[in-house]
């Protein structure tokens, strides 16, 4: 389990989740209901891979290595397009003018779209979703697999609906990201551990201004230079940390791109493991890692802020 983006959060390091195991049962995912378009709530971050043998053992819904906790939300949504819905009562209007001689009113309109949703929704296919996270309890930070905050904020309010309480908010700096990331393009030093990447995006700092994305660039080169110089600044930016991960970060505080480079990925296939579950327990307890040093090296470069107790 390698996360690809990282939308964080905060929650205060003292927060008790002693009993999160026993919260996140009674938060589980149910099957999605006949006329219900969605569900969601929590499933084995394993996977149905590794359920256990004996159906009446319940299955574990987090897995915590030291203090690090990994959690996955699951959905089931109805595929139910829209055009489908909207041909049929085209149809069914149709007919019922051929019949009546007059159109159908509003609210007539309204009530058979609802019909017929409900009668297509027990036929319509069932498209099942995860979404991983990680606990770092030593630095009160939620990690979340997904660039998009609509998406964070959901698996944050799984979370908070199973524990009834988590104060968790999104990450904030006290400094603004895209001059410090502007400065270290300009020849500002990196924080230690990090160095810049081939991938950047500047904007005129005028409304509706200019956007360059450039891929494959030397960023401290003339180009990028000038770009600098007509007042452009940097809100996406291409790093790598140490020898292990090259990834983009956004002035949205957004980690985009992640991905495990060969430094860390040699650790990995150099570990000794003989079943799927010691596997899975390598990768996590890697990503766990380097997470936390992520995010030791972006908390004071970036003047991040910490969640009230």
């Amino acid at each position: 389990m390698f996360f690809r983006n990282l939308t964080l959060f905060r929650f205060p390091p003292s927060l008790d989740l002693s009993e999160l195991e026993s919260h996140l049962a009674d938060a589980q995912l149910k099957p999605v209901g006949q006329l219900e378009l969605s569900s969601r709530g929590f499933v084995s971050p394993f996977g149905r891979a590794l359920a256990p043998a004996d159906p009446q053992q319940p299955e574990a819904l987090s897995h915590r290595i030291a203090d690090a906790i990994w959690l996955t939300v699951g959905g089931e949504d109805r595929l139910l397009p829209a055009a489908v819905v909207n041909d049929l009562l085209a149809k069914k209007l149709a007919e019922m003018e051929h019949k009546e001689g007059r159109k159908p009113g509003g609210r007539m309109r309204k009530r058979i779209k609802e019909d017929l949703v409900h009668e297509l929704l027990p036929r319509a296919f069932v498209r099942p979703t995860r979404t991983d996270a990680i606990l770092d309890l030593q630095h009160g930070l939620c990690a979340v697999d997904t660039s998009s905050r609509k998406n964070a904020e959901a698996v944050v309010s799984e979370i908070r609906r199973a524990l009834g309480s988590f104060p968790a908010l999104p990450l904030n700096a006290e400094v603004a990201p895209r001059s410090v990331l502007t400065g270290w393009i300009a020849g500002e030093a990196l924080p230690d551990g990090l160095s810049l990447g081939e991938e950047c995006e500047l904007k005129d700092a005028a409304e509706h201004g200019a956007i360059v994305k450039c891929q494959r660039q030397d960023l401290q080169g003339d180009e990028i230079g000038k770009h600098l110089e007509s007042g452009k600044q940097v809100t996406r930016l291409a790093l790598n940390l140490d020898d292990h991960a090259g990834f983009v970060l956004g002035e949205d505080l957004v980690v985009r791109k992640f991905k495990l480079l060969d430094g860390a990925v040699d650790q990995l296939e150099s570990s000794e493991r003989d079943d799927l579950r010691a596997e899975l327990d390598a990768r996590f307890a890697l990503m766990a890692g380097e997470l936390k040093r992520l995010f030791t090296i972006l908390e004071p470069a970036l003047k991040l802020s910490r969640a009230e107790p």
